[in-house]
């Protein structure tokens, strides 16, 4: 399949939420007993599209899922998620710890947004980092395909971004629900591998 071609100068990979407390051993979902081998994998799978986009004068934007401390350091946690994820606590995902952090693999990002919310566009500078940049066109890779990485590709379409989602650039913690949640991405942007985002990348 051939793909429209891009302007690498004018377009950023989106890492979706690949932090150390969600990937790492030592982090807070792997205390919580929710590691998972799908997720673990993908700073590996996307280094290259990275590294490709990198060289070509493209940027890479990492948004990092965030739990703001309040008193006395407990955070805000959305009911909803404190029923589903009731392992966390104090200092997950806090603004500026090593648990909030971007994994390794992938830095440096050359923009990073934290967001409260699935889509990175709810209450944050994004769109305007992305405008300042001169950015028009997204590649999505991350976590999970059908919270955060389908919201902020959803939030993108509306704002008139041309939107690539890399079908094994992302996941969640269900391939089932990962398979449907690209399915229905594919009516708002162009879903391919990374490899074939890689090739597009480097033929711009």
């Amino acid at each position: 399949m051939t793909h429209a071609a891009i302007d690498a100068a004018r377009t950023a990979l989106v890492i979706v939420d690949l932090q150390n407390d969600f990937l790492h051993p030592d982090g807070a979902y792997a205390r919580g007993g929710q590691a998972n081998d799908d997720i673990a994998a993908l700073p590996q799978r996307v280094l290259p599209l990275a590294e490709a986009l990198r060289a070509r004068g493209g940027w890479v934007v990492s948004t990092h899922f965030t739990l703001v401390p309040g008193k006395g350091g407990e955070p805000f946690i959305a009911p909803h998620l404190k029923a589903m994820r009731p392992f966390l606590g104090k200092g997950d995902f806090a603004p500026g710890s090593w648990g909030h952090d971007l994994v390794d693999r992938l830095k440096p990002a050359d923009l990073t947004v934290e967001k409260i919310a699935y889509s990175a566009f709810y209450m944050t500078r994004l769109e305007w980092l992305l405008r300042k940049a001169g950015i028009d066109t997204l590649i999505f890779c991350g976590i999970v395909t059908n919270g955060g990485v389908a919201s902020t590709v959803r939030d993108a379409h509306v704002r008139d971004f041309a939107t690539i989602v890399v079908s094994d650039g992302c996941a969640t913690f269900s391939r089932d629900t990962h398979e449907r949640a690209v399915a229905d991405l594919a009516t708002v942007a162009r879903v391919m591998r990374c490899a074939d985002a890689r090739d597009l990348v480097e033929g711009a």
